[in-house]
This record gives C-alpha cells, sequence and structure tokens, in this order.
C-alpha cells in the first residue's frame, strides 16, 4: 500500500519543493517559507510525517530512495500536467533533492541543496564520516520512539548512518543544480563536500548566509538569495 503524503503549501507562484534536513521535520523553517512564499508556492515536504502526527511512531531506518520518491510524488500531486517546479533541500533533504534530480529530472526547473553531508565524496570522505557520526551520535541522544521521542532522536537513529554514506549516480548534472554552502561552514567538511558536488556534477556554487543552520539562523537573507539564485537560473535556461 502507497504511503500517504504529509506537506504543507502556502504563497503562490511557481512550485518550489523544501525538503527540510534532520529527519525532515520542518521546525524552525517557518520564517523562511513565509518569506518564500511573497514569490512563490512553497511545498514544505514531511517526509516522516513527524510534524503530522507520527512523532513517536516506530521508524524504519531509512533510505535516500524513499525521500526522493516521496518528493516526486508530491510534485505530482502539486504541479499542473507538463509543469515542472524548483527544489530546495538542506542538509539530509539536500541529498535527497540530488536523488530527486538524478532520477526525475525532467520535473525539476532549478535544484538547490545546501551542504548535503553526502562526505565520502571527499578523497578523505570516510575519515569525515566517522568524525562526523562520531561527533553527533554520542551516549545520551534523545529517544527515536515513544512520547519523549524527538525529531532529532529520529535523525540520529534513523537518517544519520544511510544519509551520509549516499554518493550521487550521475557524474553530470541531468539539470540545472545549484550547490549552496555557509559562509561560516568555510573549511568545513560539508562546505568542502558541497564545492566538491558542484565540481563533480558541473552545477554551480553559491556561498549563503551563516552555517549549516542557515535557514533558521539568517531566514530573510537566506530566502532572498535563494529567490535570486532560483530566478537566476530561469533566465539562464530561457
Amino acid at each position: 500500500m502507497t504511503e500517504p503524503l504529509h506537506y504543507d503549501v502556502t504563497g503562490s507562484g511557481p512550485v518550489l519543493l523544501v525538503l527540510p534536513g534532520g529527519a525532515g521535520h520542518p521546525m524552525g523553517l517557518g520564517p523562511l517559507t513565509e518569506r518564500l512564499a511573497a514569490q512563490f508556492t512553497v511545498v514544505t515536504y514531511d517526509p516522516l510525517g513527524l510534524a503530522h502526527g507520527r512523532l513517536g511512531l516506530p521508524v524504519p531506518e531509512q533510505r535516500v530512495a524513499d525521500w526522493s520518491e516521496g518528493a516526486r510524488r508530491v510534485l505530482e500531486t502539486v504541479l499542473p500536467e507538463g509543469g515542472s517546479g524548483y527544489v530546495f533541500g538542506t542538509s539530509s533533504g539536500g541529498i535527497a533533492a540530488l536523488d530527486l534530480l538524478a532520477r526525475h529530472p525532467g520535473r525539476l526547473a532549478h535544484v538547490v541543496t545546501h551542504e548535503p553531508p553526502c562526505v565520502t565524496v571527499l578523497p578523505d570522505g570516510e575519515e569525515r564520516r566517522a568524525e562526523l557520526i562520531g561527533q553527533l551520535d554520542g551516549p545520551g541522544r534523545p529517544p527515536a520512539e515513544g512520547e519523549a521521542a524527538t525529531p532529532y532522536g529520529v535523525f540520529l537513529a534513523r537518517v544519520l548512518r544511510p544519509f551520509t554514506s549516499y554518493l550521487p549516480s550521475f557524474t553530470a548534472s541531468p539539470g540545472g543544480l545549484t550547490l549552496a554552502a555557509g559562509t561560516d561552514s568555510r573549511g568545513g567538511s560539508l562546505y568542502r563536500t558541497s564545492v566538491s558536488l558542484a565540481e563533480r556534477l558541473d552545477g554551480a556554487f553559491v556561498e549563503f548566509p551563516g552555517g549549516h543552520l542557515g535557514t533558521v539562523d539568517h531566514p530573510v537573507a537566506f530566502a532572498d538569495l535563494l529567490a535570486d539564485t532560483l530566478r537566476s537560473s530561469a533566465r539562464t535556461s530561457a
């Protein structure tokens, strides 16, 4: 049986599908999506339904392909026949956005992926992945199930390990792609990953405000630069 889709829609204009990071819970993204809604129909996908009453229920280990397939189904639901949409993904959502681009480029006008933690693309990637998991997945982590469950607990238990092992299945972008990283992330492994992916996948690279949580810490400036990046991609492809 097909799993139900969980997403929210706000604003008007071209469709912009937003894929949150972590376990896909859109917490903290309200100011960003509100700003973007002045120019786009913002569709925020919640792949595990954590913001739609499913937090605390059992969650199996996640697969990138399942998130990107869900994102495809959301686009098929909200787009007019034959239409295409923009996609923005951050962190784990950025990895899902890359997989969506690999599998279904025809429905995507342009993809912006912000600091996707698929660090194994780096020459020292396995070491950086072990370091990342060790920093985040230590003792005393919050629970992933039950009344005390948190989205962060779900991320650590069910998303972090499988997603950080992801490698893009294409060597040149089959559609418009921009890799993004925060100015505060310069020198870090996620910044290096974004630069490496831009080179490897023949995509553009743009610096965004803040660090890995720039969407939350600088929502207005981040949203404005994202809108400018998407408009520039539209002018380039016209």
